[in-house]
């Protein structure tokens, strides 16, 4: 008698939870070090200039990579683990929606990993260390301004992305108010930490100074969405 490989079983099931309840961990884990380092470190916010990024860097990799938003791509990055655990555990909810919004987040998770100009700048600012001219540095200059341009901040493939991020946590946190095995505190937290990240990613470009305002705010929701998310994974891999 074979075994249909296809479904997934209760161990796996249970797995692909704890997978997800580390990858959150980790997501928490990121944001409490950033805020660590730069009240310990005293960073200064990300530079507004190409020439800046290339002191930045020239100063000290670390320091730049934190300066420079390496923590969102971390962030970003565990979604790969997250997604799936969500998925499954609101697929009974809404299977169609579920779906779409995991296969959402997802992509928006890749498209990160396309749109991030850390390592481009990095190389870029030993390049301009190095050169010998000024008609070297002012080519690398425009280099770098191109870079930026096209990078996850700036880029309308960045801006799809944010939308393709914060969306689905927005979907997905109503699905969990449906769902029995999340708290209340679970999906409210999630669904305010990512409608306000939403909104402010809508208005960044146009109205930076609201976005300004509600980045403080959704932070605090997601501090309590992250710990609380990752507990209702826990005891979802340890439910029989």
């Amino acid at each position: 008698m074979t075994t249909n490989t296809s479904i997934p079983t209760n161990n796996d099931l249970k797995n692909v939870y704890k997978v997800g309840a580390i990858a959150v961990l980790i997501q928490l884990a990121t944001i409490l070090l950033l805020l660590i380092a730069s009240f310990a470190l005293g960073l200064e916010p990300r530079p507004a200039t190409v020439a800046e990024f290339y002191a930045m860097y020239n100063e000290s990799k670390l320091t730049g990579m934190l300066r420079d938003d390496f923590s969102s791509l971390i962030l970003i990055t565990m979604y790969l683990g997250s997604a799936p655990a969500l998925f499954f555990a609101l697929r009974k909810q809404n299977f169609t929606v579920a779906l779409i919004t995991t296969i959402m987040l997802l992509t928006g998770t890749v498209g990160a990993f396309a749109v991030h100009a850390g390592f481009s700048m990095m190389h870029l600012s030993d390049l301009y260390a190095s050169a010998a001219t000024e008609a070297q540095r002012a080519q690398l200059l425009a280099a770098g301004e191109a870079v930026l341009a096209s990078d996850m901040w700036n880029s309308t493939a960045g801006y799809m992305g944010g939308i393709l991020l914060q969306g689905p946590g927005v979907v997905l946190s109503l699905l969990m108010l449906r769902n029995k095995d999340f708290s209340k505190v679970t999906a409210i937290s999630g669904l305010l930490g990512n409608g306000l990240d939403l909104i402010q990613h809508l208005f960044h470009p146009f109205v930076p100074e609201i976005a300004g305002l509600i980045q403080p705010v959704m932070g605090i929701f997601y501090l309590v969405w992250f710990p609380a998310l990752a507990r209702d994974l826990l005891r979802l891999s340890r439910k029989k």
